[in-house]
């Protein structure tokens, strides 16, 4: 296996010499994930009817193959779930362990390219450009040794799509799941395989945009490709264009490995297991859980924050929110708790009862920080004190520390 700076090297003197039109790309997508990461921990719920809910007063929000088979249906609310089909396991969700899972996955890809683009806690594009001289294997022996790799390392099923494009490659993963787990769109597949494909199939083809194309006789992805730049930029601007060209194979998007940092930073999620609550004492270390969460993902992109944003959800789904503007940003918990405890007794009521909490980080600033003139001890023994929690999450996982409220 190739691997580390030597992979990056060789990756590099090939990819020069490619035109970005004659990219191969390919779209690893986790299968049932949420449903597979509690399969992996649990092996007894593999060949079963399982579903993973929001809570034990939420939805369906994944499913293995045999509750899709048995007909249990995406957002089905639990309640209803388990009427219909009581012999179904049904397990609450546990973000913390697929974010986990997802971690390892995406580890697996780093071993065939430098040039991987995730987009979701499932989902990854890879570059394999030239990877065939590499390896010494053709692309389908590369996707299907890179499928047996993950599958052996994580125990997550993976399909994968295969071409020249993002959104022939999406288009492709889609596909895979129902033909084996591999599917390869190649240039002599294109025509085959668009002139089958509906419109609301194609990734970024929303639905007002699909109604906008309907209107004007486009129902299928090959009715699209057969008119010009013109006529799409007319009717759907600069976006029409790239998705005709990428629909030809055409890579217009690369695959970026450098992630955006992120505009704004929410962590929300239901009381504890998802059961109703009016416990102060509860709420608040829930609250602090997020905020924690959110102070360690700012400081991952070396961001502060200039606003803190609270959310409380009551049981009858009546959404509470505050926010505070500090008087400087800070990537630091403890100060941000001040302005937390300074908005919680104006929401909080007793005898109501809450379903979720959050909190939202705004007004992001990355990179270099603007000194203050009243900067002091107390700053810089936060930035030690951030840095060691980080240190130790890094080394026992994560929530191993705490802060109070």
């Amino acid at each position: 296996m190739i691997t580390g700076a030597k992979l990056l090297e060789n990756n590099q003197n090939i990819n020069d010499n490619i035109d970005m039109k004659t990219r191969v790309i390919a779209l690893v997508d986790c299968d049932s994930f949420f449903v597979s990461c509690e399969q992996a921990e649990k092996p007894e719920l593999k060949n079963t009817p399982t579903c993973v809910v929001s809570g034990p007063n939420g939805c369906v929000v994944s499913r293995s193959r045999e509750a899709k088979e048995m007909g249990i249906k995406m957002g089905m609310p639990l309640f209803m779930a388990k009427k219909e089909f009581p012999t179904a396991n049904y397990i609450c969700s546990n973000h913390a362990r697929y974010h986990e899972y997802s971690k390892r996955v995406m580890s697996c890809l780093t071993d065939y390219s430098p040039d991987i683009e995730i987009v979701s806690v499932d989902e990854a594009y890879i570059d394999l450009t030239g990877t065939e001289k590499l390896f010494k294997k053709n692309y389908i022996e590369i996707v299907k040794e890179i499928r047996k790799v993950i599958l052996e390392k994580t125990d997550i099923p993976v399909s994968i799509g295969l071409s020249h494009s993002k959104i022939l490659a999406k288009l492709a993963s889609d596909k895979a799941k129902k033909t084996g787990g591999i599917f390869k769109i190649g240039k002599r597949d294109i025509e085959s395989v668009l002139s089958k494909t509906e419109i609301e199939e194609i990734c970024g083809i929303g639905r007002a945009n699909a109604l906008t194309l309907k209107r004007n006789g486009i129902l299928l992805a090959s009715e699209l490709v057969a008119k010009d730049d013109i006529w799409l930029r007319s009717l759907l601007g600069i976006n029409g264009i790239e998705l005709r060209h990428e629909l030809l194979g055409e890579c217009v998007s690369k695959v970026n490995s450098k992630a955006d940092p992120p505009k704004s930073i929410q962590n929300t999620s239901v009381i504890g297991e998802g059961t109703f609550s009016d416990d102060l004492l509860t709420i608040k270390m829930e609250i602090s859980k997020h905020l924690h969460g959110a102070c360690s993902k700012l400081r991952y992109y070396n961001g502060k924050c200039k606003t803190v944003g609270l959310i409380l959800k009551t049981k009858d789904f009546a959404v509470l929110y505050d926010k505070r503007v500090l008087v400087k940003p800070t990537d630091f918990e403890l100060t941000l708790q001040k302005s937390i405890n300074e908005m919680l007794p104006n929401m909080y009521r007793k005898g109501v009862l809450y379903r979720a909490t959050g909190v939202v980080l705004e007004g992001l600033s990355y990179g270099g920080e603007q000194l203050y003139i009243f900067s002091t001890e107390e700053d810089e023994k936060a930035r030690n004190l951030s840095q060691c929690i980080d240190n130790i999450e890094k080394r026992f996982g994560k929530n191993k520390i705490r802060t109070g409220f």
